[in-house]
C-alpha cells in the first residue's frame, strides 16, 4: 500500500491535483492536432512563466540535467572560453558539461552558501563567449543576482539555471539579459520530474553550434514544437517530426501552468516568499542555525545545519516513518551537516509550515 507522504526536499513537492490528473487521462499521439494544441499553449504559457517573448521556448522531452546539457552542447563551440559561477553542487555541474563540449572553462569558485560574486565573474576573463550561472542554487538554497551579471556581460551570452527557482520566485528573462536558460518541472511548478522548459533567444541562436555533439538535444530539428507564437512559416508553425514528444508528460505541464498562472505569477512569488519566511522564521526559534547566506536566502528551499551530535539520517528516516515527511539531505561535503527543507508549489502555505516545523521539533525532542 502506498502512504501519501508529503514532500519536504529538493526533489518533487506534491504536484497539483490538475497536474496529476492530466497524467491519467486518456493518451494522445504526438502529432494528433489536439495535442500540438496543448503544445502551442504549454510554450505560450512557459514563456509567461520565464518571463520572455522567446519564440524558442518549450519543453524539452527530458530532466533539468538535460536542459543543462542542451544549453551548452547548443552553444560552446571548442575552444570557447565560459566562466562558470560555481557557488555549489549545479555549478560545479556546469563545469563539468562544458568541459565535456570542449570550452576553456574559467571557474570562478565561491563558498558554498554565499552568493554569486557579480564583479568577481565579470572581471574573470575579458572576452568571454558565455557566462554560466545558477539564478537558485539546489544544493545550498542561496538566490543569486542574474540581473547583474545580465547588466555586465558585454558580447558574452548569459547561461542561466532556473530549475528551482521558476514558479517559485521572481524570474524575468529579458529584463534581465538572459540568453539561455533551462529549468525542471519538479521543483515550484508542481509538476512530475520529466521536462525541461527552456529558452533561448534569437541572439544565441544564431551563435549556436551547426552540428551538436547530442542529436537528440540539437535545437535546430526542433522548430515543430514551438508554438503558434514562434516560429512561422507562411503563417503557419512549422511543425518538423524529430522524436516522439511525452503527451502526457506535457499535458501534465499545461494544466500545472493553467493552475499557476490561475494564480497570479506575483501571488505564487509572494506565496513561496511568505511560507519561506515563516518556515525560516520558526527553525531559528527553535534555536536552528541557517545554512544559506543572509539576505541572499531562497523562500522556496531553505537550508539548515544539522545540530551538533544529531544523526542527520536518522531524523530524516523517523520524519519520513513517522511523519510522512520527506526533507532532503545537504550535498557534497554537507551531505550530513546540512538538511534542505523544500516548501515548493503546493507545499508552500501556512499549514505545510506548521506541519514540518512540528515534525522536526518531535524528531529533535524539543
Amino acid at each position: 500500500m502506498i502512504r501519501e507522504r508529503h514532500l519536504f526536499g529538493p526533489g518533487p513537492s506534491n504536484p497539483y491535483p490538475e497536474a496529476t490528473r492530466a497524467l491519467a487521462d486518456p493518451l494522445l499521439g504526438h502529432l494528433d492536432p489536439e495535442f500540438l494544441r496543448i503544445m502551442d499553449e504549454t510554450c505560450e504559457m512557459l514563456r509567461e512563466a520565464w518571463g520572455t517573448s522567446n519564440a524558442r521556448t518549450l519543453p524539452l522531452s527530458a530532466t533539468g540535467s538535460a536542459g543543462m546539457e542542451a544549453a551548452f552542447v547548443n552553444t560552446v563551440h571548442p575552444g570557447d572560453v565560459v566562466v562558470v559561477a560555481v557557488n555549489g553542487l549545479f555549478g560545479q555541474r556546469m563545469t563539468d558539461v562544458a568541459a565535456r563540449c570542449g570550452a576553456e572553462v574559467v571557474a570562478v569558485e565561491h563558498e558554498w552558501g554565499q552568493p554569486v560574486d557579480v564583479d568577481r565573474v565579470l572581471a574573470a576573463h575579458p572576452s568571454p563567449a558565455i557566462i554560466a550561472a545558477v539564478h537558485a542554487e539546489t544544493s545550498t538554497g542561496v538566490r543569486s543576482d542574474i540581473a547583474a551579471l545580465g547588466a555586465g556581460k558585454g558580447d558574452a551570452l548569459l547561461l542561466t539555471d532556473a530549475v528551482t527557482s521558476i514558479g517559485g520566485i521572481e524570474l524575468r528573462a529579458d529584463d534581465w539579459g538572459v540568453d539561455i536558460g533551462y529549468a525542471g518541472t519538479q521543483k515550484c511548478l508542481g509538476v512530475a520530474p520529466g521536462l525541461a522548459p527552456f529558452t533561448i533567444n534569437d541572439r544565441a541562436f544564431e551563435r549556436r553550434v551547426e552540428t551538436p555533439r547530442s542529436w537528440y538535444l540539437d535545437l535546430g530539428m526542433l522548430g515543430g514544437y514551438v508554438g503558434e507564437a514562434g516560429l512561422k512559416e507562411g503563417g503557419k508553425a512549422q511543425r518538423t517530426y524529430h522524436h516522439t514528444a511525452p503527451t502526457a508528460m506535457v499535458a501534465s505541464l499545461h494544466a500545472g501552468l493553467t493552475r499557476i498562472l490561475g494564480e497570479g505569477l506575483e501571488a505564487v512569488w509572494a506565496r513561496h516568499q511568505a511560507a519561506g519566511d515563516a518556515l525560516q522564521s520558526g527553525l531559528e526559534e527553535m534555536g536552528l542555525e541557517l545554512f544559506a547566506a543572509e539576505g541572499h536566502r531562497l523562500p522556496d528551499l531553505t537550508t539548515v545545519r544539522v545540530p551538533e551530535g544529531v544523526d542527520s539520517a536518522a531524523v530524516r528516516r523517523e520524519l519520513l516513518d513517522r511523519h510522512g515527511i520527506e526533507i532532503g539531505a545537504g550535498a557534497g561535503a554537507y551531505a550530513t551537516s546540512v538538511w534542505r527543507i523544500g516548501l515548493m508549489g503546493h507545499n508552500a502555505r501556512p499549514d505545510a509550515v506548521l506541519l514540518v516545523l512540528a515534525a522536526l521539533e518531535d524528531a529533535l525532542g524539543r
